[in-house]
């Protein structure tokens, strides 16, 4: 099951929404909305930038989790994640060639 939204009005008789984890955990609560329209409209937002958002990093380069760093890989899986990486590479490279051809000048044949 997938991860649900509720919409609800809160104490100020605000609309928000809330976004529930398929085991019934809140993990976001969005800001005060003044017409259920532009809740709907802000649910719609997330839905729409949630999968492809960015992440940006604000701790403070001191903190304790800053220094925590998982082993990086060695052995098979490092030799899976290189094989991937050189298939991505030549994938990428037929691309641009085909998107080279793609948009070479073509001429007219008018003189």
């Amino acid at each position: 099951m997938a991860a649900s939204f509720e919409l609800f009005i809160d104490a100020e008789s605000h609309f928000r929404f809330r976004l529930r984890a398929p085991d019934g955990t809140v993990v976001a609560v969005s800001t005060a909305f003044n017409d259920k329209s532009t809740a709907v409209a802000g649910i719609a937002e997330v839905r729409e930038c949630a999968g492809m958002g960015l992440i940006t990093d604000l701790c403070a380069g001191g903190s304790a989790h800053s220094s925590v760093r998982e082993p990086a890989p060695s052995g098979p899986a490092l030799a899976e994640r290189h094989e991937r990486h050189k298939r991505s590479e030549k994938f990428h490279s037929r691309a641009r060639t085909i998107r080279r051809i793609a948009t070479a000048t073509r001429w007219s044949g008018a003189a």
